[in-house]
């Protein structure tokens, strides 16, 4: 045969399916190459973005430009905008769990040890056996899912998986997200850019590994389906008692599982009753016994004593928008990282400004997400919520917020529009109109990367850091006591149920000031009281340095000074030291006077 009488190759059929899978393959192989070559071993001030290298920024700006032209394109299935998402969230939240050995979050390993204590002891404790750590025993949903996952899987405990807990807890909310930008649009351009503005507006933390990560998710499954299920036109009562039921062991597991999460729901379903086609009583009435219930109940005790202080706040919208003392970023690279996190959800926030305002049938037609992203403001009259309500009240508005933010990028937004195609399917848009809201864009997810990761000095434990205080509580007796400066260290609540612990700079202002005044003295005096067999120690690692310069609590230097004081006092002994830290144990002396901690 021949070869010059075949028919030259058709190579088009392979180049359009190829062609937007390039930048997408390009970008994961260069954060890939980046993911390797990040040294976390000295992290600065700007925490993980100054241990980054250029291949990260590279990769992040070669996949947004990626997913803007691949969603811009009408002829592109929804196939790719899904893979570049999912690689976006795999770029945000899975390279600290790469890059570091040890998980981060002094909180996320507080919640390890309430498993470990569920694990162990088959039960929590009552409220007025543990303090501060009664909310744990009176909203244990998370941690008893948790702790049955433990025991399913086999691991030694949480700790083994709780450092992929972002990723997962972020891919969990891609269904909820889809289904409710797909109950007001078609145009899958909206819809996408949506869920990627979500992504990464979403930097405020609370995907770590906790009950807020869990509880969200939750939320916007009953809200997603709350929506889909308004939308049509019709439902018989018998179909609406259906649905309300099928919705109760959500609801339940949220109720039981956070304690701001069920309040936020109330206030999304009494904000969508407002609206006719949305008005669904019956559930909101069901969601509010579930939640009286569990608050009248197992929950009572808790509440007894946070009530007042809940009554006191209400309508002080100033104080609960304080961050409280400890809170302050201090030196060049906490204030630059908290003012670009601040630019990066004004600008989400400002752009659905724009986009409420530009889009009159879109804000018709989307009217729940303008009342979802509107009614979590109400939350600032309410309560401080520990100085983190302004940070929950964002989180809860990004839903509807993203919407409307996705429709002012966009040249020009269909709500009704088809599928890639089909009738009054968008046209795609060349030139300045395209190039700017995809700069736009760019911008916004690469500020993501300082807010989120920006304080990860303050963050990361290394596993030196974690073998230290593990060594203390390997040795404390049950009844000890330990002391430390502040509670930003991993394990900080271990054996919590038969161990003690003391924060100082927890303490009011004048008591701190007594220990720079006379360190070993005042915290001998503050240490003495605790009873044989039990024993006192004193511990200081790097994370509590790091925690206490970066807020605006005691420098460094400060810090230093009470350990050398510590050091050369004759009531302590060092008992254990590395790189990351040093123990320091009270003495037990016969001639102790245990009411001042001197010795006469």
């Amino acid at each position: 045969m021949d070869l010059a009488d075949l028919p030259p190759a058709d190579h088009s059929r392979w180049a359009v399916p190829l062609r937007p899978a390039a930048p997408l393959v390009a970008a994961l192989a260069l954060w890939a190459y980046a993911v390797v070559h990040t040294d976390t071993s000295q992290l600065g001030d700007f925490g993980l973005v100054g241990a980054l290298p250029a291949a990260f920024w590279i990769a992040l700006a070669l996949l947004t430009a990626g997913f803007w032209v691949c969603v811009r394109d009408p002829l592109r299935a929804n196939r790719w905008s899904l893979a570049y998402t999912v690689g976006l969230i795999v770029m945000e939240r899975a390279t600290q769990a790469l890059v570091y050995p040890t998980p981060l979050y002094s909180w996320a390993w507080k919640h390890d040890a309430v498993i470990e204590h569920l694990l162990t002891a088959g039960g929590l404790q009552r409220g007025d056996q543990l303090g501060d750590m009664a909310v744990y025993d009176q909203w244990p949903g998370f941690f008893a899912a948790q702790a049955a996952l433990v025991r399913l899987t086999g691991v030694e405990n949480a700790a083994m998986y709780m450092a992929w807990w972002p990723l997962v807890s972020s891919l969990l909310l891609l269904a909820p997200l889809l289904l409710i930008y797909r109950t007001f649009t078609q145009d899958r351009r909206l819809i996408w850019t949506a869920v990627w503005l979500f992504c990464v507006a979403n930097w405020v933390g609370q995907d770590y590994f906790s009950p807020q990560s869990l509880a969200l998710a939750l939320y916007l499954g009953v809200i997603a389906i709350v929506l889909r299920r308004g939308r049509r036109l019709g439902r018989g009562r018998s179909r609406q008692a259906l649905w309300t039921v099928l919705l109760i062991p959500l609801i339940t597991a949220i109720v039981i599982s956070h304690q701001l999460t069920p309040v936020m729901l109330v206030a999304a379903l009494g904000g969508l009753c407002l609206t006719r086609r949305y008005r669904d009583w019956t559930l909101l009435i069901t969601l509010l016994l579930v939640f009286l219930a569990w608050n009248l109940t197992a929950s009572l005790p808790f509440l007894r004593e946070a009530v007042p202080e809940m009554v006191s706040s209400f309508g002080d919208v100033s104080h609960n928008l304080e961050t409280g003392y400890g809170s302050t970023p201090t030196g060049t690279g906490p204030v630059i990282v908290s003012w670009v996190s601040r630019l990066l959800s004004a600008s989400v926030l400002l752009l659905a400004l724009i986009g409420v305002l530009r889009r009159r049938v879109l804000r018709h037609r989307a009217r729940p997400l303008l009342v979802l992203g509107s009614v979590p403001l109400v939350m600032l009259v309410a309560n401080d919520y520990g100085s983190e309500m302004i940070f929950r009240v964002l989180l809860f508005m990004l839903p509807g917020a993203c919407f409307f933010a996705a429709a002012a990028l966009l040249p020009d937004v269909r709500p009704l529009a088809a599928e890639p195609g089909g009738h009054g399917a968008p046209q795609s848009v060349t030139g300045m109109r395209a190039v700017l809201p995809g700069v736009a864009l760019l911008a916004l997810t690469a500020a993501f990367v300082p807010s989120y990761s920006g304080k990860d000095r303050l963050s990361y434990f290394p596993p030196q850091e974690v073998a230290l205080v593990r060594q203390v509580f390997d040795r404390a007796p049950e009844g000890s006591l330990v002391v430390a400066a502040h509670r930003n260290y991993p394990l900080a609540y271990a054996s919590y149920w038969n161990v003690r612990h003391y924060w100082f700079l927890d303490d009011a202002k004048s008591h701190v000031e007594d220990i720079l005044k006379d360190p070993a003295a005042t915290l001998a005096r503050d240490m003495a009281t605790v009873e044989p067999p039990g024993r006192a120690y004193f511990l200081l690692t790097q994370g509590q340095i790091a925690n206490s310069e970066m807020n605006g609590m005691l420098t460094g230097e400060q810090l230093r000074s009470i350990e050398k004081s510590v050091a050369a006092s004759p009531l302590f002994e060092q008992v254990g030291r590395n790189s990351a830290g040093v123990i320091y144990e009270l003495k037990r002396t016969a001639g102790t006077d245990s009411s001042t901690g001197r010795t006469p």
